[in-house]
């Protein structure tokens, strides 16, 4: 039985095809994964009706994922150099399959919360693996169009998560979200067990960085917490200045500990080269701009708008498809002209979509909306293949792992820094709109209605007309303020790109030199004389 099952296995998966096989499983997964990141949004109303929910517990319904996927990124890419790529990721679809389950079995939020957290360290493991494994399988002259589809696989799940999360909890039930993922995870188990090579990086021992892994994952705990919890909490209350004061002296400690171990979980010469810096900080500018937008006009467009959770998901349908498109198209431009162009036009693109933006008042159509959504996914799909091209072509192969984990986070910090500086520049500047607004209201009231302003604003539950009218005028004005810095801050990043990013021939001489033999083996032996 086992051999007419491995003589069908060879005729299906031959030589020339594996590596598409494997392409195809990376996608399957990370399908999986990139939909939680937008699904569960719409599903919370739901949630907290059907569980008796807290606002905190969907909050942390979010949050819990959100936190440890950005946190374990850089461990996961690591272990998976140590003990073998597949391995790791395997790991990962089976937990994050697992804990899917469990999360629709959920019988109250505090279950529902703990297995999100589950669920972000399931995804932790995968994402990194995801694209150390295909950098691994495809050869430096075709790693542009295989991380190209990779890409837009990430932006259609994107796109269809609110429009999938809504139909499901609209006709079926909240917890039909989560049930889809185990069927996903065992093809995706199947497939990669067939098609997948297992790869490690054989230039150092199996030994696990502990120290490294306990800094690392402390600095980034307190840092993304404070940066979620920033506006519910108060920048300038004790708990986040003290958060913010344990993620410096955790990643000062990280950086020490890094530098004295033999197998270190992260390896600064990557920044040594250019490419690999200016791919990380674009990663970081994208996903600032993409998601502090995206987030603050889904609440534009429910708050302000009155469009329900599914019509509002459909209005970003524009931006998301397009991402799709571009994907490809932009990984195989980068096999021929090379990243930097594509990566400093592309931002230049997405910040003339937030200036665009950035004119909304309280009574804008959709259809003033739209080109600003056209361009956006133009933009961002012309950076996200080439930025991780970039910086997948800057590193040795056998450092994929790493590599790939040190970008996934630079992108999820990132975005949670957007949504987090966005939100307190509305509050703040907000403010001062609701002062001139409503001068007769008691201060602790404007202080309250600012401090809402960072979620969108009250949305009318026994307020007067005024005072809604008020709210949602400094809501806006105040969001068209953060999205014009937003767009002076993305075209900063347009020109780090093309400043740092080196020109193809320099990065494909360096692929190149990567995965030749003899090259591989000066390194290895560098590496384990020191």
């Amino acid at each position: 039985m086992t051999g007419r099952i491995l003589a069908h296995r060879h005729r299906l998966i031959t030589e020339e095809n594996s590596r598409w096989w494997t392409l195809g499983a990376m996608c399957f997964a990370l399908f999986m994964v990139m939909l939680d990141n937008t699904v569960v949004n719409v599903a919370l109303p739901s949630i907290q009706r059907d569980l008796h929910a807290t606002l905190a517990s969907l909050e942390w319904t979010v949050n819990a994922y959100t936190l440890t996927f950005a946190v374990l990124m850089v461990t996961g890419g690591r272990l998976g150099d140590i003990f073998g790529r597949r391995m790791m990721f395997l790991f990962g679809v089976v937990v994050f399959g697992i804990s899917s389950a469990a999360i629709g079995f959920s019988p109250n939020d505090t279950t529902l919360v703990v297995f999100r957290a589950v669920q972000g360290i399931g995804a932790a493991f995968m994402m990194p693996g995801t694209l150390s494994i295909i950098t691994q399988s495809f050869p430096a002259e075709q790693r542009g169009m295989a991380i190209g589809t990779w890409a837009g696989v990430s932006a259609l799940a994107l796109a269809i998560g609110p429009v999938l999360g809504g139909f499901l909890t609209e006709s079926v039930s909240w917890r039909a979200i989560f049930f889809i993922n185990p069927p996903i995870a065992v093809v995706a188990v199947a497939v990669t067990l067939f098609a997948a090579r297992e790869s490690r990086d054989e230039t150092v021992s199996r030994s696990v960085d502990f120290p490294g892994i306990a800094a690392i994952t402390v600095g980034l705990t307190a840092l993304v917490l404070a940066l979620v919890e920033g506006n519910a909490w108060h920048w300038g209350s004790t708990r986040i200045v003290g958060l913010l004061a344990l993620a410096v002296v955790s990643v000062i400690a990280f950086v020490v500990i890094e530098r004295r171990v033999k197998a270190p979980m992260v390896n600064f010469s990557f920044f040594g080269s250019r490419s690999f810096l200016g791919a990380n900080l674009v990663g970081f500018f994208v996903s600032f701009a993409m998601l502090a937008q995206f987030f603050f006009l889904a609440l534009y467009m429910q708050n302000i708008l009155h469009y329900s959770p599914l019509q509002a998901g459909l209005r970003f349908l524009p931006s998301t498809l397009l991402l799709v498109v571009m994907g490809p198209l932009a990984g195989r431009l980068t096999d021929k002209v090379g990243a930097r162009p594509l990566l400093s036009l592309g931002l230049v693109i997405v910040s003339a979509s937030i200036l665009l933006q950035s004119g909304i008042t309280v009574h804008t159509g959709y259809i003033r909306l739209l080109p600003g959504f056209v361009l956006m996914g133009l933009g961002i799909g012309m950076v996200m293949s080439p930025m991780s091209t970039a910086a997948m072509n800057a590193v040795d192969r056998t450092k994929a792992g790493a590599a790939s984990g040190v970008l996934s986070m630079s992108r999820m910090v990132g975005g949670t820094f957007g949504v987090a500086v966005m939100g307190a520049l509305i509050a703040t500047i907000g403010r001062t709109k609701i002062d001139q607004a409503l001068p007769h209201a008691p201060a602790s009231t404007r202080a309250s209605l600012a401090n809402s302003l960072g979620a969108g604003g009250i949305t009318g539950h026994g307020a007067s007309a005024n005072v809604i009218s008020a709210v949602h005028e400094a809501f806006v004005s105040a969001l068209g303020t953060g999205l014009l810095i937003g767009a002076g801050v993305t075209l900063v990043g347009a020109v780090l790109a093309w400043r740092l990013v080196e020109p193809k021939s320099k990065l494909m001489a360096a692929a190149a030199s990567a995965a030749d033999p003899q090259a591989q083996s000066e390194v290895a032996a560098g590496e384990l004389a020191a």
